[in-house]
């Protein structure tokens, strides 16, 4: 199993699209420094009574859509990139026991996928309280135990959609396939289900992925789902996504 995972690590490490994700991810981190320098500058020039007023939004931000979506894509190419190029053939001969093999690329995947969210969002965070400093803009002034919480569940979201890209991908076995159900996952079903008669609006929305960290932080303006239940619903998400990732690789030919 040790050997295992140290193939499907080092796969993942030296793959071109995960250096690609990971440098997509930076970005996005230099986005929230950006953006924490903006509101900062923005707040200098307003008059004492806007300034009492001025609601910006956290610097971490924009992270809360693109993060999982890169991680999406770094779950489902963890195993589509090999279907494409016929390297599953060699996995497979190297490692027969196709359970093994799905588990190894979930711990590297999801090892990346927490490394990387939890390094991003903190990172973020801790820029956009260095850049705004002592300015009593609301909300970079919370006390870090209160966002905890938050940031936390953002890192965690983030693992889970990386594993559900993983099964999801393994299921398909198609990269376009397994995006496009992601991105329908994650950004058409929460514009859908407004469109929902009262209440299933409401509890529709509060189970989508989208939803489940500020349920699970108890940020939630109005929630639904309680920390646990919400939490219980996300983890089951990457689940059922790799048993059923697991069924098709065991019952289908590479």
């Amino acid at each position: 199993m040790t050997d295992v995972l140290v193939a499907e690590w080092l796969k993942l490490r030296t793959a071109r699209s995960t250096q690609w994700i990971l440098a997509t991810v930076a970005g996005f981190v230099t986005l929230c420094a950006v953006w924490s320098f903006y509101i900062a500058r923005y707040w200098d020039g307003l008059s004492p009574e806007r300034q009492a007023k001025l609601q910006a939004a956290p610097a971490e931000h924009p992270l809360v859509l693109t993060l999982p979506l890169c991680m999406a894509v770094l779950g489902v190419l963890a195993v589509t990139s090999e279907y494409a190029t016929g390297m599953i053939r060699s996995s497979l001969a190297a490692v027969p026991r196709r359970g093994v093999l799905l588990l190894s690329k979930a711990a590297a995947v999801g090892g990346v996928a927490s490394a990387t969210g939890l390094l991003s969002v903190g990172v973020a965070f801790a820029l956009g309280r260095l850049i705004v400093g002592d300015r009593a803009i609301a909300d970079f002034r919370t006390p870090v135990s209160d966002e905890l919480p938050w940031l936390l569940s953002l890192g965690l979201s983030a693992v889970v959609v990386a594993l559900v890209g993983l099964g999801l991908g393994t299921a398909v076995r198609s990269t376009a396939g397994a995006v496009t159900g992601l991105c329908v996952l994650l950004f058409v079903l929460p514009g859908l289900a407004p469109l929902l008669p009262t209440p299933w609006d409401e509890r529709f929305a509060a189970i989508l992925p989208s939803n489940l960290a500020e349920q699970i932080a108890g940020d939630a303006a109005d929630p639904v789902l309680g920390p646990v239940p919400a939490l219980m619903i996300l983890l089951a998400y990457a689940v059922i996504a790799l048993i059923a990732g697991l069924i098709v690789l065991m019952r289908r030919d590479s």
